[in-house]
């Protein structure tokens, strides 16, 4: 009789033990991958440390803004398989368990690979998971603090068939057969930045849908149930499409449904609201969205939380930039991301952060020489180990 009891209850803690991973939060934050020597980018960072040269250099533009910005961990190579082992233990041990890498192809060839290469898979070993967000962008003087013509043009993001079909190859051969690319119901996730620039590649909305429906049958031919293409909702994403084969695509929430998108997200709520004045102000108008977001689109909406927001590192004049954030209003925020999640259980425990490291963008959780790990406490706190 003991023993039977003793078995029931050792059953019992086992389905337990087994219930958290079922319920567990998947916290991904994006990652920008420019903090190494990039050969195609030194003629921007002659010292080839990346964007650390710019940030490194800047200084407070009033009396108000809190810059140099200075990394707790120093100006470190990220490429650095040491360096990143550092990383991916400081996040899981926080409760970030997901690096959403920027990703970038210009001119036929890949840009700030050998962060992911050489850094992340040579030191992660399972540990965490990541999957790419396309950041198909065009690559303009933004990045550039010594050039004044901001608007200018380095290399166009946007590509033509024949190109893309040499990334889709790339990008599932070399990443989505990673063991630790991350997949929902074993579907490799790949994030779309700018819609508007895939459209403009291929020539017509018609036309990019095939492109995304190429990319869906080749993710499967390589033996995957399927592809799970994730948007990033903001002014990239149409309002309504025209010359397509089906009437009434006059809402985002149509447009992405009509290029088959399984769910969104944001990059940073500085596409949401003007990024100037108090943390929390901005903060509010931007979360006050996401009922509107649940509300008009018939796919699941990914809530994003962003840390903050000062981009003036890039610029040689002052930018708008947001003030007063700190680690517990963050928190707050994060917690209103979990509650979210909760209260739409039949869509994936995702949410998404800005940023693991836009240390040139002020919005990191890095640690840095103010806050230390407070915002890494704060993320532990809400969705920790």
């Amino acid at each position: 009789m003991v023993l039977g009891c003793s078995l029931i209850i050792f059953i019992q803690a086992c389905q337990l033990a087994g219930s958290p991973k079922d319920s567990a939060y998947d916290v991904a934050a994006f990652y920008w991958p420019n903090y190494h020597d990039e050969p195609r980018l030194e003629f921007i960072f002659p010292e080839k440390i990346g964007e650390w040269e710019t940030i490194r250099e800047t200084r407070p533009k009033d009396s108000i803004e809190r810059q140099p910005r200075v990394p707790l961990w120093g100006y470190q190579d990220e490429s650095n398989p040491a360096v990143m082992d550092q990383k991916i233990t400081a996040a899981v041990s926080h409760g970030v368990n997901v690096f959403i890498f920027d990703w970038y192809w210009y001119e036929n060839k890949p840009l700030l690979e050998n962060c992911l290469d050489s850094g992340f898979l040579q030191a992660n070993h399972d540990r965490m998971k990541f999957y790419l967000m396309w950041a198909n962008h065009d690559a303009t003087t933004y990045w550039d603090v010594k050039n004044p013509k901001i608007d200018s043009v380095y290399w166009y993001g946007s590509v033509d068939m024949p190109t893309f079909k040499v990334i889709v190859d790339r990008v599932i051969q070399k990443y989505f057969k990673q063991p630790s690319y991350y997949k929902i119901d074993g579907k490799p996730v790949f994030s779309l930045y700018d819609l508007n620039n895939f459209v403009k590649g291929m020539g017509s909305a018609k036309a990019a849908r095939q492109a995304l429906d190429y990319f869906r049958q080749k993710t499967v031919e390589a033996g995957f149930p399927g592809l799970y293409l994730q948007a990033i909702l903001w002014s990239s994403v149409p309002q309504s499409l025209k010359g397509v084969p089906v009437s009434n695509v006059s809402t985002q929430d149509k447009v992405l449904r009509y290029f088959g998108f399984n769910s969104f997200t944001n990059y940073t709520w500085a596409h949401l609201r003007n990024p100037d004045g108090d943390y929390q102000t901005w903060a509010d108008s931007s979360v006050a969205m996401w009922q509107h977001f649940a509300a008009d689109f018939s796919i699941p909406y990914v809530p994003d939380v962003t840390v903050g927001w000062d981009a003036n590192p890039r610029f040689q004049f002052r930018a708008g930039y947001i003030s007063n954030s700190t680690p517990a209003k963050f928190e707050g925020y994060l917690r209103r991301a979990k509650q979210y999640v909760d209260d739409h259980p039949s869509q994936p425990k995702l949410i998404t952060i800005n940023a693991w490291n836009e240390w040139s963008e002020g919005s990191y959780l890095e640690p840095d020489t103010t806050y230390g790990m407070e915002y890494l406490d704060a993320v532990k706190k809400v969705f920790g180990p």
